[in-house]
């Protein structure tokens, strides 16, 4: 069943059961009961109008990088946002913006081509400009907080805004982008992230930035594991813990159940490691959780976000 809403000089579809396994990284999980990819601001406010109109869930999909979607699907209206690109370079101040959708790895490598250094530590996350602001993603001591100047959002009722990098709320792998998930925020302070501007520091040399891009790329592919389908870190570090030391001295490295298991590689990645139900993945999540805080006492945050009934 297929849907169309009318935007200013154009049509949008929003189709119904749409599975959604191969949206993420993972590659796990149900359908989604309704689902829409607007490649604009414009085709995002009126798919979210829409919504409004039918009272119906609202879920975000980004890269599907950072998430766990329930074998039972998610109810309600997904929006996919890695169909809203552009990048604009701005030579004159150092500054790039770039639309949600974009991949945070390929502006990254773009910055290293042009000269301009601050985003090398970037390279190997594998997801977008919208969930790089909306965690505060990071890697190898740089994270969103360092480089961000504004974020462009839209509320849920189809108001936008920009706001500046002190107004994010920003905290380690938090902003307040999270509050969009928490059922007792209203809907006009739930806020989508449609772009953003960094600032970075032109001028350097292109090879050696590229070079050191490469070496920040090369680091995280020989020690997280990339051959099997995974979310990244599952969990978030208890300071002043690693929750990949924790999880491999609770005895847990390469630990299954069903086809998920514990990476040996780095414990705390979940590996699906061929016809792994999110359910198998949930369960596992689970174990660990309670193992460690058995053991430690020391409960483990996921990082990972969880959609739909487990």
């Amino acid at each position: 069943m297929t849907t169309s809403v009318i935007t200013t000089g154009s049509e949008i579809e929003i189709r119904s059961s749409i599975a959604l396994a191969s949206l993420t990284s993972f590659r796990v999980g149900g359908e989604a009961e309704w689902f829409v990819a607007p490649t604009s601001v414009t085709e995002l406010a009126a798919s979210l109008a829409w919504r409004n109109h039918q009272k119906l869930p609202l879920t975000l999909l980004g890269a599907g990088s950072n998430l766990l979607i329930s074998d039972a699907g998610i109810p309600g209206l997904v929006i996919c946002m890695r169909h809203l690109r552009g990048i604009q370079f701005d030579d004159r101040t150092g500054q790039i913006t770039a639309a949600a959708g974009e991949p945070i790895a390929r502006i990254a490598w773009q910055a290293a081509a042009k000269g301009w250094s601050g985003l090398e530590w970037a390279v190997g996350i594998p997801g977008t400009v919208g969930g790089l602001v909306t965690m505060n993603a990071g890697a190898q001591g740089g994270c969103a907080a360092d480089c961000l100047i504004s974020a462009e959002a839209i509320s849920i009722t189809g108001e936008p805004s920009i706001m500046l990098s002190h107004e994010l709320g920003f905290s380690y792998r938090t902003s307040i982008f999270q509050n969009f998930e928490k059922p007792d925020t209203p809907d006009s302070c739930r806020h989508i992230v449609t772009g953003a501007t960094l600032q970075l520091q032109p001028g350097g040399d292109p090879e050696k930035i590229t070079a050191s891009t490469s070496e920040h790329l090369k680091y995280r592919q020989t020690t997280q594991p990339y051959h099997l389908p995974s979310c990244g870190s599952v969990f978030r570090n208890p300071y002043p813990h690693a929750a990949a030391k924790l999880i491999e001295q609770a005895g847990l490295k390469g630990y299954k159940i069903g086809n998920a298991q514990v990476a040996e590689l780095h414990s705390n990645f979940m590996l699906n490691c061929g016809g792994a139900t999110a359910n198998d993945i949930f369960r596992l999540i689970q174990h660990v959780q309670e193992t460690v805080q058995r053991q430690r006492s020391i409960l483990l945050e996921p990082e990972v976000r969880m959609l739909g009934i487990f």
